[in-house]
């Protein structure tokens, strides 16, 4: 049975909440209303690094201000997220990248962590949704909601 209280959430969904896109509106609105039903948001630790690394090369790049960047870093590291490391999860995410034939296993974190959970997944990331949703009907995409 599917923990209803928590969810997982990857690095692709949080910083639509500092980064505006066009989907930011919906990742705000999906976060509120999951602040708002008392649900656990949980991510492995990977997401603090990953999200760093993409505001910090953002502003590299000049796509944000300095100012935008450092107001994007204090938001997101404010967020009320449980970082978790359960001791099966880079196994199963190792198991996980396999299975799905990624070249890269950062992803698979995120998946390992709502797997052990036995939670959702939610994620803007199309590709990983499209790669797996077949099989791993936990998988949300952000993409398949609207405003």
């Amino acid at each position: 049975m599917v923990d209803s209280k928590k969810i997982c959430v990857d690095a692709s969904l949080v910083l639509k909440l500092v980064i505006r896109e066009s989907d930011s509106g919906v990742a705000l609105r999906l976060w509120t209303e999951w602040i708002g039903q008392g649900m656990e948001i949980t991510a492995p630790f990977l997401l603090a690094f990953e999200t760093t690394s993409v505001i910090r090369n953002r502003v590299y790049r000049q796509d944000l201000t300095l100012e935008e960047g450092e107001s994007a870093f204090e938001i997101i590291h404010s967020l009320d997220i449980t970082f978790l490391n359960p001791d099966s999860l880079y196994k199963t995410a190792w198991e996980l990248a396999k299975q799905f034939n990624r070249p890269a296993a950062y992803d698979s974190h995120y998946l390992a962590l709502a797997r052990i959970l036995d939670c959702p997944l939610w994620t803007a990331d199309k590709r990983l949704y499209n790669t797996v949703n077949n099989e791993l009907t936990w998988v949300k995409w952000l993409g398949n909601l609207s405003l």
